[in-house]
């Protein structure tokens, strides 16, 4: 099970850190490794989201996600897209932006800084999104319910995720921002991303549901993501393996920048980061085929209140750093809160039915007893 789930990431491990030596010695052997430790502890909540609405998506579409997804993740997120920003940024073409990386670093990660503002606006409000849309829903499970049950009551409030992001965006760029427009507009085109993959997603689903009605939907109140639909295909399954690539880019923004703190050539940021992403990838199949999620229930909430605690820290960077190990601890110590929580839970729920197996009323005693319906839940 290991092997065949981590196996395509053992191999591209070792390929990645032997084209590290290869091209930058001892020295960039280290720092790839690094990079690669930095991506996944920062994306762990990534792979526990992108498992909960894998899980719903047909065979096929787990298969493109896991084969174009990857290289769009590894290829597209960690290598072109700094060099599209710069581009863009210093008004070059790719291949100046290329050539700039690798000839003027200080130059091109002076660029990428300048462009963060807006790069942490659209992932920031995309992740606060989802985040507040997960929240601000009623669920039959809650983790935290001291807190999760008035916010689901003030949920039933239309439209409250957009109000209380669009009012996060404007006090941060309001106070922090050095050009609160430019970060306003970013901020509100992730909103608007999430919005519309998020409603198209639902679309979809909903129309699939109605065509195979009764065959693989699930309860609305568990819901996460885009889709209720259980296997995912044809339009419902494009969505879905759309939103996820936009997930997967939103959590890359975080990685991409703080990995200029490691390094600034974009081919060591590119075979760490890539190696991190193909672990992230593995992980995720690795929950769905052991159907970790089904087990430890409260995983997706404790991923969900990283995610928030990483839009909130994207936000706070636009004027003030973040240290990347803040982010990263939050987001591992808020899992493995949920992590434990759930194991206390099943042990709880263990406990309980061995108690009432052990006390129940004993069978072949003589004496009839009315039967009763059962009452217990699992």
């Amino acid at each position: 099970m290991i092997l065949r789930t981590f196996g395509w990431s053992f191999g591209v491990t070792v390929a990645g850190l032997l084209i590290a030596l290869l091209y930058g010695g001892p020295a960039g052997l280290a720092l790839v490794a690094v990079l690669a430790v930095l991506e996944i502890s920062l994306s762990f909540d990534n792979a526990v989201v992108n498992a909960k609405v894998l899980d719903r998506m047909s065979p096929f579409w787990q298969k493109i996600f896991l084969t174009i997804g990857i290289a769009i993740a590894v290829f597209g997120m960690r290598l072109i897209f700094p060099l599209l920003i710069v581009g863009v940024t210093a008004k070059l073409n790719p291949y100046e932006a290329f050539d700039l990386a690798l000839n003027d670093s200080d130059r091109y990660h002076q660029l990428m800084e300048d462009a963060y503002p807006m790069i942490a606006a659209f992932g920031g409000m995309f992740l606060m999104m989802l985040f507040l849309d997960f929240v601000f829903e009623e669920r039959a499970n809650k983790w935290l319910p001291w807190l999760e049950r008035p916010l689901a009551r003030i949920g039933k409030l239309d439209q409250l995720a957009v109000v209380v992001a669009g009012g996060a965006l404007a006090f941060v760029s309001w106070l922090a921002a050095d050009d609160p427009g430019e970060v306003m507009i970013s901020g509100v085109l992730g909103m608007i991303t999430y919005i519309l993959v998020n409603g198209l997603g639902e679309l979809f689903s909903g129309a699939g549901e109605d065509d195979d009605e009764g065959e693989g939907s699930e309860e609305g109140a568990g819901r996460s993501g885009p889709s209720s639909l259980a296997l995912a295909t044809g339009k419902a399954g494009f969505f879905l393996f759309l939103y996820l690539e936009v997930l997967d880019a939103s959590f890359s923004f975080d990685g991409v920048i703080g990995a200029f703190a490691i390094s600034t050539d974009p081919i060591v940021i590119a075979l760490g980061l890539g190696i991190g992403a193909m672990y992230i990838r593995s992980l995720t199949v690795f929950l769905v085929r052991k159907g970790t999620l089904h087990e430890y229930v409260y995983l997706e909430h404790g991923a969900h209140w990283a995610i928030g605690a990483l839009a909130v820290c994207m936000l706070v960077s636009i004027g003030h750093h973040v240290p990347e190990w803040i982010t990263g601890g939050l987001g591992a110590g808020l899992i493995i809160a949920a992590f434990v929580s759930s194991v206390v839970r099943n042990r709880g729920e263990d406990e309980a039915g061995a108690a009432g197996d052990a006390g129940g009323p004993s069978v072949g005693d003589g004496a009839e007893k009315p039967l009763e319906p059962s009452t217990k839940t699992q």
